[in-house]
């Protein structure tokens, strides 16, 4: 579940695409698709971001984040450590 962190509502133009840079502003570029757009920051309001959250503008135009989960590195670190010991004792009782 997401929570809104910005009180200032983006309004957005189609053939742009809005993220918060890691300056903490939301910017937009144009897609591929917009010949004539450039890059420029939209917002004013300055969004303080924490370790672990992903960043997004939801449907209604607000800035809100995500917990962000991450463990499949440590899982597929875990099971190659234990396959490395595992053959490395067949290895030696052959």
């Amino acid at each position: 579940m997401a929570e809104r962190v910005g009180n200032e509502r983006i309004e957005r133009e189609d053939g742009y695409l809005y993220y918060l840079g890691k300056d903490g502003y939301v910017w937009r570029v144009p897609m591929k698709s917009n010949k004539t757009g450039t890059k420029e920051r939209i917002g004013t309001e300055h969004i303080e971001r924490e370790k672990g959250y992903f960043y997004f503008i939801d449907d209604e135009g607000y800035v809100c984040r995500t917990r962000v989960i991450r463990w499949m590195k440590n899982n597929m670190m875990k099971k190659t450590k234990f396959m490395y010991v595992w053959w490395k004792n067949v290895k030696n009782n052959i």
